[in-house]
């Protein structure tokens, strides 16, 4: 895993603008009906990461103009929550995300709620670099931090280690401190526990 200092790595000089994949109308990347948008390129390389492959800048597709129509397009279904920005990671494809997301506040303003994840914290993009600051703004939800392998937890919601947090980035901005979405509910048993009840 790599830890950069503020400003050591700019969206501009690695980013080339493609994505991985995107995924309309699923329910796991975030809260409700969401369409998700998986950018390519991370330089974190944490240990045990799934999405390994996609750690590669030259992965995937370009982004179009087209598929940002078709994102559009699929928001506006009335049962659509909201867009989800992955990875990769997107604070390192700041031109894709950024003319993204504010096209959907543009056309939806706050209708439709934003979440990203990544593996910068919440105090380290407040030490960033303009574009990326910019896109935490336009975020309603961050899910922050590296995986850590030794943090691992599938009891947790959303997100994959116990270092990493669900982040209302609104009141987290005018707080000046990371502030938890107040929705987070984590499980209370393992699920090895929860079989051995079940088989009971």
């Amino acid at each position: 895993m790599r830890n950069p200092q503020p400003k050591e790595w700019c969206s501009a000089e690695y980013s080339q603008q493609r994505i991985a994949d995107y995924k309309p109308f699923n329910f796991v990347d975030g809260e409700g009906v969401r369409n998700s948008l998986y950018v390519s390129g991370c330089l974190f390389a944490c240990e045990g990461c799934f999405n390994k492959a996609v750690q590669n800048f030259r992965y995937g597709t370009p982004y179009t103009i087209e598929l940002e129509n078709q994102i559009l397009a699929d928001l506006a279904h009335d049962y659509v929550q909201g867009l989800t920005l992955l990875g990769g990671e997107p604070f390192l494809n700041t031109a894709v995300c950024l003319q993204l997301v504010q096209r959907v506040r543009q056309t939806f303003g706050h209708q439709k709620d934003i979440w990203s994840w990544s593996g910068y914290t919440f105090e380290e993009l407040l030490q960033e670099t303009e574009d990326k600051l910019a896109l935490l703004q336009q975020i309603d939800i961050l899910v922050d931090g590296r995986f850590e392998l030794s943090k691992r937890n599938l009891n947790l919601q959303f997100r994959g280690s116990s270092n990493q947090r669900i982040i209302d980035v609104p009141k987290s901005l005018a707080a000046g401190q990371a502030i938890i979405w107040d929705k987070c509910l984590d499980a209370e048993q393992q699920y090895e526990q929860i079989k051995k009840q079940a088989l009971i």
